[in-house]
């Protein structure tokens, strides 16, 4: 034994099988050597041989002589008689598969077998999952390697036309998933090898990209803070690059959030993103669009109830925001005028400095007119919309700190009639309004004449409202509803 090789002594051996075995406890094919003391031995291949190859079996003596001929066997039958010592077959096939044998001048050769075996194809692929966008390389061969070998590719069935064949063993790319073979063929006509075993290939599914906005609410303000988050579904622990494109004016940074504060009308638009892996590079499909529509300031409605104040009757506020279950707070407030400025001044009612989660407000104990504000607040930091149009409740009595008296004393007036309200109590400075349904409230100079703490209306110019005093010191007057008719 010399390294890997060993060399036999011959003289001492008998017909006998031999194999390799290995360290890592394999073993090798057997091989089946015949050893003779006759004087004529058949020289065949002693390891299978591949359909379509070419082989030479040989007759030798010890004693070579050229002048008869040489009777070459196979599985007993004569198939070659001639002055040639050697049997030449081209293109073996199976059934050149079996016991040969030759013969000269009375002397005969043992037998020896030669077996064939039709080659098969081996395909490869070094990754069997498709990268989102990409492709994988599978590699055809025939072994043991010989040349003249073209590359037939398939895929799904056996029986199917060649997806491609090529002249090379060189690998093919591909980007379709499915069952994957291949074969060999030379000649014309054309031997082909045993199909590869086949390899299934499988086109990983894209992670899904998908725009989200926190908060989550249906419609959102100008002013708002808002953030656009890109994720990557069933993205794993995979690092992944970003990449956004919009309609807005905004574009994104290459990451997978992008906050913005305040957001304005600039930034509604139609926005998408896609993940790229770091490692691979692959990258998911863009995403569905997601479009965000920023949406003037809300400005809630109030409303009151009941309009007109009675003995012992409590006052029901309700605040109406748009999208009212999209995480609103409510903050509710009483009006107090300033006439300095010609503005009300708002005092926050108990239990509403964090505002209350109910739409609602019940007000105990009220006894005169009075105004009321609401507004919304939500998300952190706190978003607050614009304050309701002022809601008032009504009070027929008079009381000594404000009071207003009509002259003449009535409710209905025509006209034509000359009508006189005068505000009294402990203040100095006066104002006189008026409220028609569905109207803001208005000073005496719209649609009166203001001398001192006295009104005069213009009753051709009126329509039914509700009028009061409101004082310097902030008070509201009794309320007095007016109606003016035309004259026939």
């Amino acid at each position: 034994m010399n390294g890997s090789t060993c060399k036999l002594n011959t003289k001492w051996h008998n017909d006998a099988v031999f194999w390799c075995e290995s360290g890592s406890g394999e073993f090798s094919n057997a091989v089946n050597i015949t050893i003779q003391d006759k004087n004529m031995i058949l020289l065949s291949p002693a390891r299978p041989v591949t359909e379509g190859d070419s082989v030479t079996l040989s007759c030798k003596l010890r004693r070579q002589t050229f002048d008869s001929n040489v009777f070459f066997y196979h599985n007993e039958k004569l198939i070659q008689s001639d002055t040639r010592w050697e049997l030449n077959i081209s293109a073996v096939s199976k059934s050149d598969e079996g016991f040969y044998k030759c013969q000269h001048s009375g002397q005969e050769s043992a037998q020896s077998w030669m077996s064939a075996n039709r080659p098969k194809a081996e395909l490869r692929a070094y990754y069997k999952d498709i990268p989102v966008g990409s492709s994988v390389t599978l590699t055809c061969s025939v072994n043991p390697s010989s040349s003249g070998w073209k590359y037939f590719w398939y895929r799904g069935e056996k029986t199917s036309e060649p997806l491609t064949s090529q002249l090379s063993a060189a690998p093919i790319r591909v980007s379709e998933e499915g069952v994957y073979w291949c074969r060999g063929g030379r000649g014309e006509p054309v031997y082909y090898t045993e199909y590869s075993d086949p390899i299934t290939i499988n086109k990983n599914v894209p992670n899904k990209a998908v725009v989200t906005l926190q908060p989550n609410w249906s419609e959102i303000y100008r002013g708002e803070t808002i953030t656009l988050r890109c994720e990557i579904k069933d993205g794993g622990d995979t690092e992944w690059e970003y990449e956004w494109k919009t309609s807005s004016s905004e574009i994104p940074s290459n990451q997978n959030e992008h906050s913005i504060s305040p957001v304005s009308a600039s930034h509604s638009g139609v926005y998408r993103c896609k993940g790229r892996e770091k490692s691979e590079k692959s990258s998911t499909d863009w995403s569905d669009p997601f479009k965000l529509t920023v949406s003037d300031k809300p400005r809630p409605v109030l409303t009151v109830s009941p309009s007109w104040l009675s003995a012992g009757a409590s006052v029901t506020l309700n605040c109406s925001v748009k999208d009212q279950s999209a995480g609103w707070r409510f903050l509710w407030f009483r009006i107090a005028p300033e006439l300095s400025q010609n503005i009300y001044n708002v005092v926050l009612l108990p239990g509403s400095t964090n505002g209350t989660q109910r739409d609602s407000y019940i007000v105990h104990g009220q006894t005169h007119t009075a105004g009321y504000l609401c507004k919304a607040g939500r998300g952190d930091p706190v978003y607050y919309t614009e304050f309701s149009r002022a809601q008032f409740v009504w009070s027929a009595d008079v009381h000594s700190s404000a009071s207003l008296t009509v002259s003449p004393d009535i409710a209905q007036h025509f006209t034509s009639d000359s009508v006189s309200l005068s505000c009294e109590g402990n203040s100095t400075e006066w104002r006189v309004k008026r409220l028609v349904e569905g109207h803001f409230a208005s000073d005496c100079s719209y649609w009166g004449t203001m001398t001192g703490s006295t009104c005069k209306l213009n009753t051709y110019l009126l329509s039914d409202a509700v009028y009061w005093c409101e004082s310097g010191s902030g008070e509201f007057s009794n309320a007095v509803n007016i109606t003016i008719q035309s004259m026939v």
